[in-house]
């Protein structure tokens, strides 16, 4: 083991038990943990700096560094870090508008406030769903996303003298944030993410800066672009500045209006699509508001959240920017990794067989006009998923055989299940298949130069991992910091995660059904023990979302979000701000969405999934718009107030909020793409 990695290796360790050690001292002293507001809210104590960096911390997570560099990387490019400029200035609106009411009202959960505002049944189910979806959607996706990492980097390393199988990795970061979280609760979860927080900026500070000096030596020929430039083009660029050459070379890219034709960001979706998600993220959302209801005051909670905006503003830099440079930078490799992952394999594999089929009568043979090739590029691409080569070269009949062994039903799941069979691992099974495959690969590639990427494309995702590996310096245990930052925002996630979802179990759900008055001993007893309990359920789960058939982890919690945030943000938004609303509408409205998202899914799945939310927002607020005409209240509603808060505002927060806004706005014509 070279001195190196044993450093980058020390460096990971000292982090990591840091973090650790930082979470159970800031979990002990006198009175520890003596009220449940003491555990679940942190005594309401935490100042605007804590509020602001946990925040940040809780939400990035292995879903920004590698899928929003991976989808900055492709033809999304700066677009995607509409999640984030958009997520700056809802966090302007929720500071200054949902906030305030929030803290007034002296709540613990999200759910509660539904209580007080419509009836006991929309705080029931409420909470009910949300629980299912933090421990069985939202653990579970950080855990394995942070355990691929970890296998990643540890479980194929030559050097190491160890590996960590997928399964070890998602108990191993199980483990550690249950350790703190059941010690400490929010406090020692807001202690850990101040650590995790930062060495998450800087790390991504680290990696711009390399990126950026790396695209700026390179020499302009040999960076890849979206489009194709002229020789004079080019030439010119050749003394260019590194912004200059940047911005003209990727001009594509830099837009954050994408055709409407786009599945997964376009321009349809920033007008409200986009703005539901952000919203009920960052002022719904159990583990993401339950820092700022532990503020010691509104102004401290307010300059918090403004605090974390302007942060939102700076992220896409860290990670957007370098995600494109990977592309510049390293498209060959890119293209080289999906020619061996199975993902990319398997989703070309299916364009390849609509093609083949269609080229097929109804009795099972070929039809006129199709070439040899077209049918040898099918036929390997199957046998190459099945491992059942025989030569190198396969004949037309080959082809034909596995399509009516395997599809001549037609049926969906057919081809699935040989895709399924093949993730399972045939080149272990068949190592001697492999060589035979590449060399067919190489055979053709080398015939017809436009084959490897017309059938496996790029591994856009492998943005981060290339930047890791190969703009980073060797030494001074750079990777190791970057690594432990990595695994540090997963730890982060899962541990405001586990928080939240233990606080709307024990409020909402023990204490409120099953032993109505008990103690505040005894609440913090049962949310330290349902910390652990969901732990091993996120962690026993997490291997499972390996399945290819669940796609990318991105899509699986968006998916699932998509039944849940739109009918629930329709319904807060209802509540606070219209006071004729009846309180049966809040339970009717949360409903709404389910129903509304599962048909559009079901039936209209081409529809962008962002839209399909705007629709099922707009169909939830329909529904309690028309409760309210048919049967408005009375009288309003009449909230709780929390005496002990100070609820005067903070004149610097608003300031600080609009700040934001202005910067968004100039952010967003800046790259509408009308300058380059």
């Amino acid at each position: 083991m070279n001195f190196d990695l044993v450093l980058d290796i020390a460096v990971f360790v000292v982090f990591v038990i840091a973090v650790v050690s930082v979470g159970l001292i800031k979990s002990t002293g006198k009175g520890k943990h003596s009220t449940s507001e003491d555990y679940f809210l942190a005594g309401r104590g935490l100042a605007w700096w804590l509020i602001g960096i946990s925040l940040i911390a809780a939400n990035i997570s292995t879903e920004q560094f590698v899928g929003m560099s991976g989808s900055a990387s492709g033809p999304t490019g700066m677009a995607i870090a509409s999640y984030e400029w958009m997520a700056a200035v809802a966090l302007v609106f929720v500071g200054l508008f949902f906030i305030p009411k929030f803290l007034k009202s002296g709540i613990y959960t999200i759910p509660q406030f539904l209580e007080y505002r419509f009836d006991a049944a929309s705080r029931t189910v409420m909470s009910l769903l949300m629980v299912v979806v933090l421990v069985c959607v939202n653990i579970t996706a950080v855990i394995y996303s942070g355990a691929t990492v970890a296998n990643t980097v540890f479980g194929h390393t030559p050097d190491l003298p160890f590996e960590i199988s997928l399964v070890q990795a998602c108990w191993a970061i199980g483990a550690v944030a249950a350790v703190y979280v059941c010690a400490g609760g929010l406090k020692a979860a807001a202690w850990a993410d101040l650590l995790q927080g930062t060495a998450l900026i800087v790390g991504g500070m680290i990696i711009a800066f390399f990126a950026i000096r790396m695209f700026g030596e390179t020499a302009v020929d040999q960076i890849t672009t979206a489009t194709t430039f002229s020789p004079e083009t080019l030439a010119s660029l050749s003394d260019a500045g590194t912004i200059e050459r940047f911005f003209t070379l990727n001009s594509e890219k830099l837009t954050m209006f994408r055709p409407a034709t786009e599945t997964e960001l376009p321009w349809t979706a920033l007008i409200i699509g986009l703005w539901i998600p952000n919203f009920y993220y960052w002022g719904l959302n159990q583990y993401i508001i339950q820092r700022t209801l532990g503020s010691k005051s509104l102004a401290e909670g307010q300059k918090g959240v403004m605090f974390a905006a302007w942060l939102k503003l700076i992220i896409p830099f860290l990670i957007v920017i370098p995600g494109i440079i990977a592309f510049n930078l390293f498209s060959n490799e890119q293209r080289d990794i999906a020619s061996r992952d199975v993902s990319i394999l398997t989703t070309n594999a299916k364009n390849y067989s609509t093609i083949y089929f269609s080229a097929l009568d109804e009795s099972g043979k070929l039809q006129d006009g199709l070439s040899d090739q077209a049918a040898q590029e099918m036929a390997a691409t199957f046998t190459y998923l099945k491992g059942d080569i025989k030569t190198p070269l396969l004949a037309r009949a080959d082809a034909e055989a596995l399509y009516k062994k395997y599809a001549a039903d037609k049926q969906k799941g057919a081809l699935e299940k040989i895709y399924y069979e093949y993730d399972q691992g045939w080149k272990q099974n068949n190592p001697d298949l492999v060589p035979v495959v590449e060399a067919w690969n190489a055979q053709v590639a080398a015939k017809d130069p436009a084959y490897r990427q017309n059938l496996y494309g790029y591994k856009y995702d492998s943005a981060f991992g290339l930047l890791i590996s190969k703009v980073l310096p060797d030494g001074f245990g750079i990777r190791g910091f970057i690594f432990a930052a990595l695994l540090g925002a997963v730890v982060s996630s899962l541990a405001a995660m586990l928080n939240a979802a233990s606080t709307i179990f024990t409020i909402d759900i023990y204490k409120k059904f099953l032993v109505k008055h008990a103690s505040d001993r005894h609440q913090v007893l049962v949310g330290r023990i349902s910390v652990l309990v969901f732990a091993v359920v996120g962690c026993a789960i997490a291997p499972l979302l390996a399945n290819p058939n669940l796609g990318t982890i991105f899509v699986y919690i968006q998916e699932f979000q998509g039944f849940l945030s739109p009918g629930i943000l329709a319904v807060f938004l209802f509540g606070l701000f219209s006071k004729r609303a009846p309180r049966f509408a809040g339970v009717l409205g949360i409903i709404t969405s389910p129903i509304v998202y599962g048909t559009l899914y079901l039936f209209f799945n081409e529809i962008a999934f962002l839209n399909r939310m705007a629709i099922t927002f707009g169909c939830s607020l329909l529904v309690m718009l028309a409760l309210t005409l048919v049967k408005p209240l009375k009288q309003d509603v009449v909230l709780p107030v929390n005496e002990k808060m100070d609820m005067t505002p903070s004149p610097a927060a608003r300031n600080a909020g609009i700040g934001v806004l202005v910067v968004a706005a100039l952010l967003y014509l800046t790259f509408s793409g009308l300058w380059f």
